[in-house]
């Protein structure tokens, strides 16, 4: 929402104490998103069969009918009995100041999932994506991959600041991808007391994006190259860059690509996200996306990435 005014000159320093504040907004703009939510919309959309697993409540219909037609399997949700589906709100004002409330809603029962059940039920699971959700079900859902020896790939982001860094530690062990963003890292290494090399020790690849400046992959195989980020033709919002990166990320790798040209492909599908308003309102040209892939990382790779895009 926009509110056409200054929050600033509404606050009175002697009533702070007992703020009762209502505005009146002149936008309501309502978008599709959640980390889970749109990973699996931009794979589903890359000709991927990705399997969304979280935590919605009984709201959740005609999100599931949009994912769904967009090639997201839903059979890993579960629904809340009892709370909605959660939300993030926000109004800003002509500042750019933002009073936000987000309500977890049936987040916190993300626990209740059984993600061997799952496996189970939809024979199998190539890799298992753990985001930032409730961070006593991120824990357990790392445990049960190393368990039960499912391939996992972790991805604590915005918790980072919840955990302490011994769960970060529990977190991560094992991993067979570690993502973060550059502060994210520096983060993770203050917490743990880990050195760079000492990650390493801990989980496969770790794969840091870095903003404008692209994104660096280094693995315990020796693995250490940096991509650029697709130049953009605007911005628009950041909003869900991130997690459209991992989606083309993912995609790649496991349809065969190098790491280097699964962070490529990423690359792309961030700056179409970066270009719109909206984590999941971003469409793919494949001729225009194919002829930016060949400017930012030359005719190879537009020429192996063309192999995987759909029409």
């Amino acid at each position: 929402m926009r509110f056409p005014g200054k929050f600033s000159e509404q606050l009175l320093a002697d009533q702070l104490h007992k703020i009762s504040l209502s505005f009146l907004v002149d936008d309501l703009e309502i978008h599709r998103g959640g980390i889970g939510a749109n990973i699996a919309y931009a794979m589903g959309l890359l000709g991927s069969d990705p399997v969304l697993v979280g935590a919605v409540g009984e709201d959740f219909a005609e999100y599931r009918q949009w994912l769904e037609r967009h090639g997201v399997n839903c059979a890993g949700i579960y629904t809340s009995q009892a709370k909605h589906t959660a939300r993030f709100v926000s109004t800003t004002d002509e500042e750019m100041n933002q009073i936000s409330s987000f309500y977890a809603g049936a987040m916190a029962e993300t626990g209740q999932i059984d993600l061997a059940a799952i496996a189970q039920n939809i024979g199998g699971l190539d890799l298992v994506l753990i985001s930032p959700s409730d961070p006593d079900a991120m824990l357990s859902q790392a445990k049960v991959c190393r368990d039960r020896g499912f391939p996992f790939a972790a991805d604590p982001s915005q918790q980072l600041a919840r955990f302490d860094g011994q769960q970060v530690i529990s977190f991560v062990e094992g991993a067979k991808y570690l993502f973060t963003n550059d502060y994210e890292w520096e983060l993770l290494l203050n917490k743990t007391g880990w050195s760079e090399q000492q990650v390493l020790d801990h989980v496969e690849y770790r794969v840091t994006t870095l903003g404008p400046d692209g994104v660096r992959v280094v693995g315990k195989d020796g693995t250490d190259f940096t991509v650029a980020a697709v130049p953009e033709r605007k911005k628009e919002n950041p909003t869900g860059v991130g997690d459209a990166f991992r989606a083309g990320f993912l995609r790649g790798v496991y349809a065969g690509l190098s790491l280097e040209r699964s962070a490529q492909l990423g690359s792309l599908v961030a700056v179409h996200v970066l270009e719109t308003v909206g984590p999941q309102e971003w469409s793919l040209d494949r001729a225009d996306a194919l002829e930016r892939v060949k400017g930012a990382f030359g005719a190879e790779a537009a020429d192996e990435l063309g192999r995987i895009l759909p029409a």
